[in-house]
């Protein structure tokens, strides 16, 4: 049953099943807690499993202003104090990793393990290609903000930039901005605990060599490769996917 409550000043929509060591799932951006139901629903038997719809997504409020990272890191501890959590298991899928990432570097004696598929977080380099549209884009907002011209500053905004991006409103829109220009290299080697990182062979959203870097830079991570997958290899594979999770935690088992 879905519950609310009130986490870092933001209503949040939750649901916890079942009983034992406590896991928390962490969904994508663009997304909610029902793309992890297949997960909670083969957890719950075992974990007490916390499901819930991060701020700005499925039936949980807005942020009250533009968030980064690290507000959304923050809202994790807050719940999970609230709760009385106790060294979770995270488990998290895209988005959600860079916050599982974040949490389990600032409170390392605090995540019991963590399993993180399709992890967005390193921040690409961007192509020379890349470089000059990006000038070019912000010299046009430029000149279209001090010139006052909202519409095709509007317009310029709503056919530019990734799908996500064109997508989210309102608050979410720069929020986006914040997050995906969040980068938690420096950080990977202050993730001490388990980790399983599995990663979808063909991923072009977040591609196969970062799980890779994750994967050396990160001090127990090992990585698990769902081959001719994509960025959703772990909804695709279900079963797959909570098999793999069985092995990594089977000494977690109530």
């Amino acid at each position: 049953m879905t519950q609310y409550g009130i986490f870092r000043g933001v209503r949040t929509s939750y649901r916890k099943s079942g009983e034992g060591k406590d896991v928390i799932l962490l969904h994508g951006w663009g997304q909610n807690m029902q793309m992890m139901e297949q997960i909670e629903h083969h957890l719950c038997t075992m974990f007490s499993v916390w499901n819930l719809d991060f701020p700005g997504f499925g039936e949980s409020d807005l942020p009250p202003e533009p968030w980064g990272v690290s507000d959304y890191e923050d809202f994790l501890a807050d719940f999970i104090v609230q709760n009385h959590i106790e060294n979770p298991i995270l488990i998290a899928h895209s988005f959600g990793c860079r916050v599982a990432i974040r949490y389990a570097a600032d409170h390392p004696s605090e995540v019991r393990k963590m399993c993180l598929t399709g992890a967005a977080g390193i921040k690409p380099k961007p192509t020379e290609k890349q470089k000059m549209k990006t000038s070019l884009y912000k010299a046009g907002k430029w000149f279209l903000k001090i010139t006052g011209q909202t519409k095709k500053l509007e317009e310029l905004q709503n056919r530019s930039g990734s799908e996500d991006y064109r997508n989210a409103k309102g608050v979410m829109r720069p929020t986006f901005v914040k997050v995906v220009n969040d980068d938690v290299s420096p950080i990977l080697n202050k993730v001490v605990c388990p980790v399983l990182l599995v990663w979808g062979e063909y991923d072009t959203a977040v591609p196969l060599e970062m799980g890779r870097q994750m994967e050396r830079e990160m001090p127990e991570a090992g990585l698990a490769i769902f081959e001719g997958d994509d960025h959703f290899a772990y909804w695709h594979q279900p079963e797959r996917f909570n098999r793999v999770l069985d092995i990594f935690l089977k000494e977690d088992h109530a």
